[in-house]
C-alpha cells in the first residue's frame, strides 16, 4: 500500500514539473515573440527614415519619401517651385499679381503659410501643423543664429526644418542638394545643369570682355542704387563694372539712397531701371539729361514679370538675369536667341509656356 502511495505522489510531482516546463516554454516563446515584434517595429521606423545633413551642418531625421513640402520665404518659394511644385502644401507669401498669367490655378491658390525671415507675415505654425508637411525648407544666405532658430522651431512643432545655401555661383549645387533631400535627383539634375551652364557661360564672357560701366537704379526718383558687393548685386558684379561703390552696401532690396551729385560723379554709360522707377520719364528729367547713359539712350527697363530677373527676391530667376544682361550689354559676344532663352526658362522654372505675345510684353517690345 505504501509503495502505491509513493508511486502516485511521484507521478503527481512529475506532472507538476512537466506543467511548469510547458508554462516556462510558453512564456519564453511569448517573450521572444514580443521582442521580435518590437524589433520589427523598430526596424520599420529606422528603414522609413534617413539622416540628412543641411548646409548649416545640422543632422536631421527625415522620412525617406517626402511628398509634402513647406517653405520659409519667397526666395525658397521660387527655388523650390520648379522641382516640387506638386508637393508644396502652401506658399510663404502671395505670388506676384503677374504670376496668375503664367501659373496654373492650383499653384496660384495654394494656402498662405507666412515667412520665417523678413517680410510682413510671420510663419504661421498653426497653419503649418494643419497641412502637416514632411519637411520645411529654407533657402538662401546662412544667417547668424539660424541654427538655433531652426532647432527651436523644429523641437516646438515636431516637423524638420532644413536650410540650403543658395548663391548665384552655386545655384547648381543648391538643386543637387534639393534633389537629394526630396529624392528627385533626375529632376534636380536638369535644373542644376541649366544653372551651371548659364553661370559658366556668363563667367566665360566676363573674363573676355571689357566690362561696361553700369548702374542699377530703383525707386520713383531713381536715386536708390544696388551697390557693389551686396547680395543683390551678384549679377552686375559678375558682368559689369558696377559703378555704385559704397562703403556700407545695403542688404535690402531697396538698395542705398544717393543724391543727384553722386549720380553725376559716377556718370554711368549704361543704366538698368527697376520696373517701379522713372524709366518712362527719365529723358524729361533735368537731373538725368546730362548722364551718358541717358544721352546715348543706353538705358533699359528690367524685365520683371512675374519676378524681377535681377533678383527681387534674389532667387533662381537671376539665372535669366545673367542671360538678359549678357545679351543687352554684349550682344556681339552672344550666340543665343534671347527669346528662346526666355521661353526655356519659363517652361523649366515657372512651368509656363510663353506665347510670342506674352514674351513681347515681358521684354517691353
Amino acid at each position: 500500500m505504501k509503495k502505491s502511495i509513493k508511486r502516485v505522489l511521484s507521478l503527481f510531482l512529475i506532472c507538476i514539473l512537466l506543467l511548469q516546463c510547458v508554462a516556462c516554454n510558453k512564456a519564453t516563446v511569448s517573450n521572444e515573440s514580443t521582442k521580435n515584434v518590437e524589433n520589427e517595429e523598430t526596424q520599420n521606423i529606422i528603414s522609413n527614415t534617413r539622416i540628412f545633413v543641411d548646409s548649416l551642418g545640422r543632422e536631421i531625421t527625415l522620412p525617406i519619401n517626402i511628398d509634402r513640402v513647406a517653405i520659409t520665404g519667397p526666395l525658397a518659394q521660387i527655388v523650390c517651385f520648379p522641382i516640387c511644385a506638386d508637393k508644396l502644401v502652401g506658399i510663404a507669401n502671395e505670388w506676384d499679381k503677374n504670376a496668375k498669367e503664367y501659373f496654373q490655378e492650383k499653384y496660384y491658390n495654394l494656402p498662405l503659410l507666412g515667412q520665417l525671415y523678413g517680410g510682413k507675415g510671420e510663419l504661421n505654425l498653426e497653419t503649418l501643423l494643419k497641412y502637416a508637411p514632411n519637411v520645411i525648407i529654407d533657402v538662401g544666405e546662412s544667417k547668424k543664429g539660424m541654427t538655433e532658430d531652426l532647432d527651436k522651431l523644429q523641437n516646438q512643432i515636431g516637423i524638420p526644418f532644413v536650410h540650403i545655401d543658395a548663391t548665384l555661383a552655386k545655384m547648381d549645387e543648391t538643386y543637387t542638394i534639393l534633389g537629394e533631400l526630396l529624392n528627385m535627383k533626375e529632376e534636380a539634375k536638369v535644373l542644376s545643369d541649366y544653372c551651371k551652364e548659364t553661370y559658366d557661360r556668363a563667367l566665360n564672357l566676363s573674363n573676355t570682355v571689357e566690362k561696361k560701366n553700369v548702374l542699377y537704379c530703383l525707386g520713383q526718383t531713381g536715386l536708390n542704387v544696388i551697390a557693389e558687393n551686396s547680395y543683390f548685386s551678384e549679377v552686375f558684379d559678375l558682368l559689369c563694372n558696377n559703378v555704385a561703390k559704397i562703403d556700407n552696401p545695403s542688404s535690402k532690396g531697396s538698395g542705398n539712397e544717393i543724391d543727384a551729385e553722386q549720380l553725376l560723379k559716377w556718370n554711368p554709360d549704361y543704366i538698368f531701371f527697376a520696373p517701379d522707377s522713372i524709366y518712362d520719364t527719365v529723358e524729361d528729367n533735368v537731373i538725368w539729361d546730362s548722364i551718358n547713359a541717358i544721352k546715348n539712350k543706353n538705358y533699359y527697363k528690367v524685365p520683371a514679370s512675374p519676378y524681377n530677373i535681377f533678383g527681387f527676391p534674389p532667387s533662381v530667376q537671376r539665372m535669366l538675369g545673367l542671360t538678359w544682361c549678357m545679351y543687352t550689354l554684349y550682344p556681339e559676344n552672344c550666340d543665343f536667341d534671347i527669346r528662346d532663352e526666355f521661353k526655356k526658362f519659363y517652361q523649366m522654372f515657372y512651368h509656363a509656356n510663353l506665347t510670342d505675345e506674352m514674351l513681347d510684353k515681358i521684354l517691353y517690345k
